[in-house]
């Protein structure tokens, strides 16, 4: 094999493997995007039944854009997810404060994933750029390429 045909192979190969990283950074971003919302949700829902009184009506999110009526119990404590299928009492206070905390790392999250993602592109944009100069001085002659 031509020292150019290895070059090309060589290059071909990282680019797929570049392409295959961009795919997982982004299914990354697509759950931590998820996840934001949700949490926006919970905060907005959370902000919305803070000093009502107990009794009250509200509408509750349930998914999907859609809401049910319902009564409000309870107030000042709510039963809080914390992972692993564990779930705590806390006020209304501290389940704010919690979210709000989950949603910042989550921003850093995502902005990293963000910056990774970037940066891949870059690679792959470097790449072609190599990958087209790599072609365009072979001429017209046949790769090989496996």
């Amino acid at each position: 094999m031509k020292p150019a045909d290895q070059s090309i192979r060589e290059l071909l190969v990282e680019q797929r493997l570049l392409e295959g990283s961009v795919r997982i950074v982004q299914t990354r971003l697509d759950i931590v995007n998820a996840s934001l919302t949700d949490i926006y949700v919970a905060n907005q829902t959370l902000e919305g039944i803070k000093g009502k009184p107990k009794g009250s009506e509200t509408l509750v999110p349930i998914g999907g854009g859609s809401f049910i009526k319902a009564e409000l119990a309870d107030t000042e404590k709510i039963i809080m997810g914390v992972g692993a299928g564990v779930a705590v009492e806390k006020s209304v206070d501290d389940s704010i404060f919690e979210l709000k905390s989950r949603q910042a790392e989550l921003e850093r999250v995502r902005t990293s994933l963000q910056n990774q993602l970037t940066q891949v592109a870059s690679k792959i944009e470097a790449g072609r750029s190599k990958l087209s100069e790599l072609v365009r001085k072979k001429g017209g002659e046949t790769i090989e390429v496996i």
